[in-house]
């Protein structure tokens, strides 16, 4: 796209968020719109697919530190009787090449108004020069998200992955050109993907208008994806998730992302998983944790205890007089990660008080309470309370 293309859109409004949101509202808006939008959500939406796309470009910049500052000192340097050299936007005072090129200087910090676009319009290869249009340039990283099932997060899991994601145009091979026609060098920038215009004693280097950047000509676009060279299209992918992965946590594919430019390689996909709950385990890290409720004369007396493991069974031993609430630990039980090592299985020991009482169970306890009342559980309490 030229250069007012570029600046004239506002990938914050795409969005949905202010021009000062945090990078976390940014990444949560985008998420939502990505939901709502994704083609898989809307089959056969056109307007919906054309949305998930404008909402992902947008996301490509400003979700970049880099490419986001880029942007908006852009969008700063432009804004308001700013506009393009030549365009008639610079005011009927006439056009200050002078004070143009000290603004960029002095908010980009850089060398000016030809470094600022010079990174601004390489934006999808991160790092590539102007006047190199056509060098090879990284395609996009791109995050999905999975759901996995408790005991899958600690055994480990292979899960198929359905993910509608931009890809290499299968028709054209990625080149944009209908099959059986090839592109040629744009005779207006001969490839170098820029112009340049002279402005008095300055020059001014902007993307070509005529082939919007890229320094070729598509006489004969590819029906598929338009010229573009990549289209949006659903694969099914194998994910290995690994054992003892945590909730929240991104597994990377390498080069399963948005395909390169110009040859360059693609980028990575992430998988962020997510792990539904357990009804009776829980997690500690590498320990899983488990409560076991327990009558009051098993503690008192002591007892043998047999719990679940994940992989079948344990058997541990509940000693005389074991207070309300101490933890056992059944060693090695726990969560075995990829190097071999292993956390254990604590379990929390709770009395369970009966609701209702039989009237033989009742005059047991009430003899039981008489023949301990000397014992005072809450001594130091009532040693306060007395006290005062």
């Amino acid at each position: 796209m030229s250069a007012r293309d570029w600046i004239e859109k506002d990938f914050y409004r795409e969005l949905g968020v202010s021009s000062d949101a945090s990078a976390d509202e940014i990444k949560k808006s985008y998420r939502k719109l990505a939901r709502e939008l994704h083609p898989d959500a809307n089959p056969g939406d056109a307007k919906a697919e054309a949305r998930f796309k404008s909402v992902s470009e947008a996301y490509g910049v400003l979700s970049d530190a880099a490419k986001r500052k880029q942007y908006d000192e852009a969008r700063r340097l432009f804004a308001g009787g700013g506009g393009f050299p030549g365009s008639g936007g610079f005011g009927s005072g006439g056009f200050d090449v002078n004070d143009l090129f000290g603004r960029a200087a002095q908010n980009t910090g850089g060398g000016g108004l030809g470094d600022l676009l010079g990174g601004l319009f390489n934006r999808r290869g991160g790092g590539t020069a102007p006047g190199s249009a056509t060098r090879p340039r990284r395609g996009e990283d791109v995050e999905t998200d999975v759901r996995i099932d408790f005991t899958e997060a600690v055994k480990g899991a292979t899960v198929p992955l359905r993910l509608s994601s931009p890809a290499a145009c299968t028709t054209c091979n990625g080149s944009g050109a209908k099959p059986g026609t090839t592109p040629h060098t744009c005779a207006t920038c001969s490839g170098s993907g820029l112009v340049t215009r002279s402005q008095g004693a300055f020059a001014f280097s902007e993307p070509c208008r005529d082939c919007r950047g890229t320094g070729r000509i598509i006489d004969d676009p590819c029906p598929e994806c338009g010229g573009d060279g990549v289209s949006t299209r659903t694969r099914t992918l194998t994910v290995r998730i690994p054992s003892g992965v945590d909730d929240g946590q991104r597994i990377r594919l390498a080069g399963q992302g948005e395909p390169g430019r110009n040859g360059g390689p693609s980028g990575d996909l992430f998988v962020r998983v997510h792990v539904n709950p357990h009804s009776v385990f829980g997690r500690q890290g590498n320990d899983l944790t488990l409560k076991a409720s327990m009558t009051f004369d098993e503690l008192a007396l002591g007892t043998t205890l047999t719990v679940p493991t994940l992989d079948g069974k344990v058997t541990l031993k509940v000693p005389a007089g074991t207070a309300s609430g101490r933890v056992l630990r059944a060693r090695g039980k726990g969560i075995t990660k990829r190097d071999g090592t292993s956390g254990d299985l604590l379990i929390t020991l709770e009395v369970a008080v009966p609701n209702n009482l039989s009237s033989e169970a009742r005059k047991a306890l009430e003899a039981y309470a008489d023949v301990t009342r000397d014992h005072d559980p809450r001594s130091e309490l009532n040693a306060l309370l007395e006290g005062r």
